[in-house]
């Protein structure tokens, strides 16, 4: 027999409308109630009645994630965070996938708004992200959470890294391996990018190493990308004795073009990736990185929607920055304290 909301509401000890908010996001009940009624329909794996759910609320139990790279481990660690904490209110996932292009990520976000979803989450590829809100969002009444590229604004949902704070972290790093031609290969002109390398320089003027603008090279975001632009550095009369990439497909690529002009990882060449990739522990010179907490970015923005979704009116937007967590693996790992 399926389980019903009453149900958990006798197992617990609690009333049926109070299942029900919980269910529905409601805020008007404490966090302990929800999340021990929300882990208790877990445990029995209580299932909805979607039509009838729908009918009587007037919604459609989806939401949208549009994310710029459906191939990249990073995004999906995101998905599987923010749909196991939708699960329980009954919430399903659209997604659709930009490929990192500001007008397919309009047309795809028109489709997903266009199916009535009652939120949404975006990591956008627009390129207009220093005038704030993406321009597809300004005219829509859907809740949504933006996430992984920091808008420049603070009115709106956000939940991410501060990408400087990342930089910063990997650079230094590098230095305590005392690395002291430190390179940087910087990723696309979005929020991401351009914070990571402002972290980079950052952390270089701080501890007053001076480097060359021959030292930042454009990589893009795959391991094609960080190959050649790892060549091009390999190339100086003086190359680089460390390299932060900007994020671990770049970094997988620049470690193929180090071994292949036969220098050794890290002794003449040490690298630090970023996103902690399922992957990055299994490369042929296991890849040190910095975690953004992608599983934990889409519980978060999970929790924000889903209070969004619930409230009669639209609570303070809230911005939640997740600490970059370093994780030192062999790629960077020296006879030196880390």
């Amino acid at each position: 027999m399926a389980v019903r909301m009453k149900d958990i509401a006798d197992d617990l000890g609690v009333s049926l409308m109070t299942v029900s908010k919980a269910l529905r996001g409601h805020i008007d009940i404490s966090d302990d109630t929800r999340q021990r009624i929300l882990r208790r329909a877990r445990e029995l794996k209580y299932q909805p009645n979607w039509i009838a759910r729908s009918l009587a609320t007037r919604r459609t139990f989806i939401v949208g994630l549009v994310i710029p790279d459906l191939m990249h481990s990073f995004f999906a660690e995101v998905a599987n965070g923010l749909t196991k904490e939708l699960a329980p209110f009954g919430y399903q996932i659209v997604l659709a996938n930009s490929d990192e292009n500001a007008e397919t990520e309009q047309r795809e976000l028109d489709l997903v708004l266009a199916r009535n979803v009652d939120g949404l989450v975006l990591a956008s590829a627009q390129h207009d992200w220093r005038r704030g809100i993406p321009r597809c969002l300004k005219n829509t009444s859907t809740p949504f959470v933006l996430i992984d590229r920091m808008p420049a604004v603070t009115n709106v949902n956000y939940v991410g890294t501060c990408d400087e704070d990342l930089g910063t972290l990997a650079t230094e790093h590098l230095m305590s391996q005392g690395c002291t031609r430190i390179a940087h290969i910087r990723g696309p002109d979005n929020p991401n990018g351009v914070r990571r390398l402002q972290g980079f320089q950052s952390a270089l003027k701080k501890h007053g190493l001076k480097t060359s603008s021959q030292y930042v090279v454009e990589g893009g975001t795959k391991d094609g990308g960080g190959y050649r632009a790892m060549q091009e550095l390999l190339a100086l009369n003086v190359p680089p004795d460390g390299v932060f990439c900007y994020n671990d497909p770049v970094a997988a690529g620049a470690i193929k073009a180090v071994l292949e002009s036969g220098r050794s990882i890290p002794g003449d060449i040490a690298i630090i990736g970023a996103g902690n990739v399922h992957y990055s522990d299994l490369l042929r010179v296991p890849l040190s990185t910095i975690d953004q907490g992608a599983a934990q970015i889409g519980e978060t923005a999970a929790r924000i929607l889903v209070e969004c979704m619930g409230a009669k009116t639209p609570p303070p937007p809230k911005c939640v920055l997740i600490p970059p967590r370093l994780v030192v693996r062999d790629s960077s790992r020296r006879d030196h304290e880390v």
